[in-house]
């Protein structure tokens, strides 16, 4: 007889939790929930309910995967930031809770900017999965914006999850390093880089080390290279009232203040995320 979804859900907490996955009962329920699509109101009222064969079948495959340290999301393929459905892809970084802060600390002084002027230019730098740019378009529809990012597996995601959100029209995908193949000036700049240095990399949880893209972590041998890249060549492309918002690592406040600095920014701000770590800087020119 097959299993129920009840039976799923404890045999899926039971494996996670003999296999030391950290949060076993979080994992469980979130995969169970995610592969039969059910909403955890759903999960709990159809508990009784069989999976069919194929169903189950489905699920073994996911847990087996979990246990080797695929992350959920991965397994499920996409991951809901600021309220947006986001497909991941092997060249994406996975969009963490953390980096939602960045976006709420930068809508303020977009919404401000949107009542002085109108119509507004976003550049995300390193986009991945447009997390960052989609999740600011979506809440001020005075903006349009650029996702660059070095790799076009990235960027065909970004620009497939734009299309899913229904914010196509308003986003624009551009393969670039840095500044290279940017053009115009932009009110908002905003970038989580990679900023892990890179002799730590190795030392992070296999959940990362194995499925998170290295482009997207390894921030040089002092974990600043992304900032100094951005800081030297950011003000050409800002409009002289315009922002820039960066994610940072928990012990960079202070280098990434100085960089900026140097290069004539102020620091204006500066956030701390769940844990109570610095995680977000927000420059203007001084």
């Amino acid at each position: 007889m097959s299993p129920t979804v009840a039976d799923m859900l404890a045999d899926a907490r039971r494996r996670f939790t003999k296999g030391g996955i950290a949060d076993p009962a979080t994992d469980a329920r979130l995969l169970v929930a995610g592969l039969l699509k059910l909403s955890s109101t759903e999960l709990l009222t159809r508990s009784a309910e069989r999976l069919s064969p194929e169903q189950a079948e489905v699920i073994f495959k996911a847990l087996d995967r979990r246990l080797a340290h695929e992350p959920v999301h991965r397994i499920l393929g996409e991951r809901e930031f600021y309220g947006l459905a986001l497909r991941l892809s092997a060249e994406t970084l996975e969009p963490r809770p953390d980096t939602e802060i960045l976006v709420d600390t930068m809508l303020p002084y977009l919404r401000d900017l949107a009542k002085a002027e109108g119509n507004l230019h976003i550049l995300d730098i390193g986009t991945g999965t447009g997390a960052i740019c989609l999740a600011l378009l979506s809440e001020c529809p005075d903006a349009s914006g650029i996702g660059s990012d070095i790799s076009s597996d990235a960027l065909g995601t970004a620009k497939s999850n734009a299309e899913r959100n229904g914010l196509q029209d308003r986003f624009q995908a551009v393969q670039s390093r840095w500044f290279e193949n940017i053009q115009g000036s932009f009110h908002v700049i905003v970038s989580n880089p990679p900023y892990i240095a890179s002799n730590v990399i190795h030392d992070l949880a296999p959940e990362v080390t194995k499925f998170d893209p290295v482009a997207a972590l390894d921030g040089g041998p002092d974990g600043l290279d992304a900032y100094k890249a951005i800081a030297k060549d950011v003000a050409r492309f800002m409009r002289p009232d315009g922002f820039v918002g960066l994610e940072i690592g928990y012990d960079q406040r202070n280098d990434v203040t100085a960089i900026f600095e140097a290069k004539g920014f102020k620091c204006l701000k500066s956030v701390r995320d769940y844990g109570q770590n610095d995680r977000v800087l927000v420059f203007a020119l001084a």
